[in-house]
């Protein structure tokens, strides 16, 4: 591709979250995220008086829809970066595509790690700044006996296999692991929650994804568990989440995240508030709607930089960016291509927000081959509030 320093025409960028499916919650706060960004991007001159444009399509929760889009996006709309994907299995069916004709995947979503492709950006959080942190926290504060379920793909079996190991390495003991499909019915959760009670472990650890969640924690709460003695602890059940279950489902529950909407830095205030103006005074922020935020933000940066959307020049602009992300200062890692983080553990509360109990001081720089995984990064903890 040329660069053009005289150009007008817009520069467009495809943007693939569903708007259908079983995970479209989550991924429609994602989409948020980024149509946030973009209309900041433009109403401040956009890149170097070009429109930033976005290219949408719904792939409706499914691998195959998501690779066919993201095919017509780079040989018939001829955009050369994707902002998209929620599910582990989406992302592995988009990477070969734009491997294939070396275009760019962004990719807002924590993810189990253990992947690294030169055409893909990784905003969402690694398993060191999230699942070891989560592990250390509930060991320490509830007991070393967990009981996992999961939905049935990549990503659960991934990051159940990864706790497994920070569990066992601390002494703990797994008394059970299940894992069920993504339109799993209301019964089947339900019965999942009887082997719960039945198991009696000190807490559970859940990578149910999508519409799934809410029905493990209404089971969960039907079968009168009590989140004080024993919570589900999660990577994946955010705010969108909770809105969807009821905040006095998720209420005493635990989650793992580099953001949330209860941060209170003047940065995130402002922007939670820009979001609530352009989609609604009921919408509510989270983790994935963060990451699709300042990916696009950092996506824009390097485009006025290079003054052009060639993906070579945009890999060598991007790692080692920064933006004042809502939750803090974020950077590119030069070598991995994911995201520098900040860890902090929350607690939902009555009002469908996380109370922060604890956070790093520091961000936490990626690895995602959890090559060393020690506490060292996160020894420098800061109660925020006690339990």
């Amino acid at each position: 591709m040329m660069k053009s320093t005289k150009s007008t025409e817009p520069i467009r960028v495809g943007v693939l979250f569903s708007e259908t499916g079983v995970t479209s919650v989550i991924e429609e706060s994602e989409r948020m995220g980024t149509l946030l960004a973009i209309q900041e991007i433009n109403d401040a001159g956009g890149i170097n008086g070009r429109e930033l444009q976005a290219v949408s399509y719904d792939p409706g929760s499914r691998p195959a829809k998501f690779a066919a889009f993201a095919e017509k996006l780079i040989l018939e709309d001829r955009v050369h970066v994707i902002l998209g994907c929620y599910m582990s299995s989406t992302r592995k069916a988009v990477i070969p595509v734009v491997e294939r004709w070396n275009a760019l995947l962004m990719y807002p979503t924590l993810y189990e790690g253990f992947e690294y492709s030169r055409n893909v950006i990784y905003t969402g959080a690694a398993p060191n700044q999230n699942s070891v942190q989560l592990a250390e926290f509930m060991l320490r504060e509830f007991g070393s006996r967990v009981f996992m379920v999961g939905s049935d793909y990549i990503y659960p079996y991934e990051s159940n296999r990864i706790m497994s190991d920070l569990i066992l390495e601390r002494g703990g003991e797994k008394v059970g692991e299940t894992y069920l499909p993504l339109d799993a019915p209301w019964e089947d959760y339900l019965a999942v929650a009887k082997k719960i009670k039945q198991a009696a472990p000190d807490f559970i650890f859940s990578t149910v994804v999508g519409d799934g969640t809410a029905l493990l924690h209404r089971a969960y709460a039907q079968l009168k568990l009590d989140p004080a003695a024993m919570p589900i602890a999660s990577l994946t059940t955010c705010e969108a989440e909770i809105k969807q279950m009821g905040a006095d489902i998720a209420e005493g529950h635990i989650t793992s995240a580099p953001y949330f909407q209860s941060i209170t830095t003047e940065e995130n205030r402002l922007c939670v508030a820009r979001c609530k103006a352009r989609f609604g005074d009921d919408i509510v922020t989270n983790q994935c709607w963060e990451a699709a935020y300042f990916q696009t933000h950092l996506l824009a940066s390097a485009m006025r930089r290079m003054n052009c959307d060639s993906v070579p020049d945009l890999l060598r602009a991007l790692p080692g960016s920064e933006f004042a992300a809502p939750q803090g200062k974020v950077r590119i890692d030069e070598h991995n291509h994911h995201t520098y983080l900040r860890p902090r553990i929350g607690r939902a509360n009555a009002t469908g927000q996380f109370d922060i109990i604890e956070e790093g001081r520091h961000w936490v720089r990626p690895d995602p081959y959890l090559v060393s995984h020690t506490l060292q990064d996160w020894s420098a903890r800061v109660q925020v509030n006690s339990r």
